[in-house]
């Protein structure tokens, strides 16, 4: 079962992500934009998603994504971490959100 330490762990493995607390709960940002969040207990995660894929993730898994009604109207998602298959699928995912919000630099 991957945890939120396994979060932090492949979060600051990303090329200048940094942590900080915001809203009283702990973000990873990149070049200062953020792209991932531990809300609540860090039982879940919120990550970077476009709204049409977040859909698609959220109809075809809804035991591992959905969307918090905060966060609807913006491109996030949220990712149960006990359901998540292994440390490659969290790795996947947090890479894909770091890609969104890393700079142009940062992806060549």
């Amino acid at each position: 079962m991957t945890t939120s330490d396994d979060v932090r762990a492949i979060a600051l493995s990303l090329p200048e992500t940094t942590e900080k607390i915001a809203w009283s709960m702990p973000t990873f940002r990149v070049a200062g934009k953020m792209f991932a969040t531990l809300p609540e207990d860090e039982t879940s995660m919120a990550v970077r998603c476009p709204k049409v894929e977040r859909e698609e993730l959220v109809l075809a898994e809804p035991e591992k994504f959905w969307v918090a009604a905060h966060e609807a109207s913006s491109a996030w998602v949220r990712v149960r971490l006990a359901a998540l298959e292994d440390l490659d699928e969290l790795r996947d995912i947090l890479l894909d959100s770091w890609r969104q919000a890393a700079p142009a630099a940062l992806l060549e």
